[in-house]
C-alpha cells in the first residue's frame, strides 16, 4: 500500500508540476463549477426538446439527486472514512507542487468534481446519446479535463481523481436507469 501511495504523489508531482503560467487561467477556469453554467443551460435546452416539460423536471430532479449523492458520499470519504491530507497540505509534497487554486481544502479523497463532472457525463451522455451523435464522447472529454484540472491547480492526487470518476461512472449509469424508468412511467403523454 504505501508503494501505490508513493506511486500517486510521485504521478502527481509529475503532472502538476507540467502546468505554465500561460495554461493556468484556463486550467482554473475549467476546474470552476460557476463557468460551466452555459454547458448545463445548453444540457437543459436539449433534455426540454426531446424530454417537454414532464421529462425535463423529472432529469432536473434526478441530476439534482446525483450531484447530491457525488457531493456527499465524496464528503464522507474525505472527512469521516480517509482524512487524507490533500497534495497543497501534504509534508513533502506541497512544497514540491504548484498550488494555484484559490483555496485548499483539508482532506481529499477522492475528487468530488472528478465525481460530480463523470456521473453528469455518463447520465447526460447515455441519455441523449440517441439524438446527439456525439453527446456522449464531448461530455466524457469535459469532464477528464475538469478532473485533470484538480491535479494541474494542485488540490488532488491522481488517485483522488481516478476513484471520483469510477464512482461518477456508477452513479451516472444508476441515475441514467432511473431517469429512464421515471420518464417512462411520467413522462409526457402523447
Amino acid at each position: 500500500m504505501e508503494e501505490l501511495i508513493q506511486l500517486d504523489k510521485d504521478l502527481f508531482l509529475y503532472l502538476n508540476n507540467l502546468g505554465t503560467p500561460a495554461w493556468d487561467g484556463f486550467w482554473l477556469f475549467m476546474t470552476e463549477k460557476f463557468y460551466q453554467i452555459p454547458l448545463y443551460l445548453v444540457l437543459l435546452f436539449f433534455f426540454y426538446k426531446y424530454f417537454g416539460i414532464r421529462g425535463t423536471i423529472i432529469t432536473l430532479i434526478v441530476v439534482a439527486a446525483l450531484i447530491t449523492a457525488t457531493d456527499q458520499l465524496s464528503n464522507l470519504f474525505k472527512n469521516v472514512l480517509f482524512m487524507r491530507p490533500r497534495p497543497c497540505r501534504a509534508d513533502g509534497v506541497a512544497e514540491l507542487a504548484r498550488f494555484i487554486a484559490e483555496r485548499c481544502g483539508r482532506h481529499g479523497y477522492f475528487s468530488g468534481h472528478a465525481a460530480s463532472s463523470m456521473a453528469l457525463a455518463f447520465f447526460t451522455g447515455l441519455t441523449l446519446q440517441k439524438h446527439l451523435k456525439y453527446i456522449f464522447p464531448f461530455m466524457v472529454v469535459w469532464s477528464i479535463i475538469v478532473a485533470y484540472s484538480r491535479i494541474y491547480v494542485g488540490v488532488h492526487y491522481p488517485g483522488d481523481i481516478i476513484t471520483g470518476m469510477a464512482i461518477g461512472i456508477v452513479l451516472g449509469v444508476g441515475a441514467y436507469k432511473l431517469q429512464g424508468l421515471l420518464i417512462k412511467k411520467y413522462g409526457e403523454t402523447s
